[in-house]
């Protein structure tokens, strides 16, 4: 029985030191986006090898997704330095909106799109999902790793997107979960979990979901 206490209090520590340090990377993150921003903005060269992990992994998220010009993606946590809405924009020539609840990034964010992203239909908006007027309208929804309610926000979309949208839910576990929010379960009443991708290599893997309830196909994300 002491054996047991034991491990159940060593379970709880770790638990809460594990949760600590997530918290701690996410702000982290936060700070080193900030940063390269200002330097970006400033004119220096940027090398961080974090962030050639980030963009790498971009590429082979969004290698097989069926995005198109006609596409309209929201990014939820696009942070100070929008990698995902550049790369996307870019190579398809979608719509995407990002969304974050620090209003700096957002500013710092509008800065790096009109350096780097001039012509590109990118916006950037310190709001709430519920404040935006055409979430009906969205196709995709992707959420940053880093955004802590994320599985909130996805339980919140049910009800406020389109039968067809699709979301992309970038995550971590086991030893990525000290630097990502993990994946949870969600009610099966409202989203179905139709593939995971798995990043050896990188920050973060992704789960892909779409409405139970929705009889359409998912549209293509990965074929």
């Amino acid at each position: 029985m002491e054996w047991e206490l034991l491990e159940q209090q060593f379970n709880a520590e770790f638990t809460t030191l594990a949760n600590e340090l997530r918290e701690t990377s996410a702000r982290c993150v936060a700070m080193l986006e900030k940063y390269r921003a200002l330097r970006l903005l400033k004119g220096e060269a940027d090398g961080t090898d974090y962030f050639r992990n980030i963009e790498s992994g971009i590429i082979e998220e969004f290698g097989g997704f069926n995005i198109h010009s006609n596409s309209k993606i929201l990014l939820v946590g696009s942070g100070s330095f929008p990698m995902t809405p550049l790369y996307i924009a870019q190579q398809t020539g979608a719509e995407v909106i990002g969304i974050d609840i620090d209003a700096e990034a957002i500013e710092l964010g509008r800065k790096v799109i009109d350096r780097l992203g001039d012509g590109l239909k990118i916006r950037l908006e310190n709001k709430l999902l519920e404040q935006l007027g055409e979430i009906k309208e969205l196709t995709h929804i992707i959420f940053s790793s880093t955004v802590a309610l994320k599985y909130d926000l996805l339980d919140q979309l049910y009800a406020l997107t389109d039968e067809q949208v699709v979301v992309a839910m970038r995550y971590g576990n086991q030893l990525k979960s000290l630097f990502n929010y993990p994946k949870q379960e969600t009610d099966p009443r409202k989203w179905e979990l139709t593939d995971t991708i798995i990043h050896p290599k990188h920050v973060f893997d992704v789960a892909l979901y779409k409405k139970a309830a929705s009889s359409t196909p998912l549209g293509g994300l990965y074929e």
